[in-house]
């Protein structure tokens, strides 16, 4: 009999959360469009609620730790994600347009309040090393999307400019997110 301990149960939980986010991503591309058919516009809402997201998670981690670094985090993901939303929001005025709702949006909205019950009920250290993994799982698969399928058919020059610059950002986001899971497991 193996016994799984809760460190790794909770990475299992972060792993099938993600694959769950990416499946979901995934299928309902299938049974309505695919992430490389939005139009600039869905893109820039699809940008939008998942910085609100991770907004969320960081005002949860807020709530609910302790550590230092995992505030520090937190309170970086709140300022980041809230300033590139500030200049998506300036953009879309400028050029006086509305982002568009779309199956993405509503995928990632659905997954986000699953993620926020599961982690609403933990605590300190179990919290801290679910939140670590769901942020660097949540910033690979965004910035993988961002990168490799928004990036691509972004035909606007300026939203194109506005998501390249947020990918630097949230690359180095990653990156934290990276060092905080290996600081949490002890390596």
């Amino acid at each position: 009999m193996t016994l799984i301990t809760e460190d790794t149960e909770m990475k299992l939980t972060a792993a099938i959360l993600t694959l769950g986010l990416m499946a979901g991503l995934h299928s309902s591309a299938q049974a309505a469009d695919s992430p490389a058919e939005l139009n600039d516009l869905q893109i820039a809402h699809v940008a939008y609620t998942a910085d609100n997201i991770d907004i969320r998670y960081a005002h949860l981690a807020l709530a609910l730790t302790s550590d230092p670094e995992i505030r520090s985090f937190a309170r970086t993901m709140i300022r980041d994600h809230s300033a590139v939303n500030e200049q998506a929001l300036a953009l879309l005025e400028k050029l006086n347009a509305q982002p568009e709702d779309n199956f993405l949006s509503q995928q990632l909205n659905a997954n986000a309040e699953t993620l926020i019950d599961k982690m609403s009920q933990l605590r300190d250290a179990e919290f801290d090393r679910f939140y670590a993994a769901n942020e660097l799982a949540y910033h690979k698969a965004v910035n993988e999307l961002v990168e490799f399928t928004f990036l691509p058919n972004i035909d606007h020059p300026e939203v194109k400019s506005l998501f390249e610059a947020g990918l630097k950002i949230f690359k180095v986001h990653q990156g934290h997110a990276e060092h905080m899971v290996e600081q949490l497991n002890g390596h």
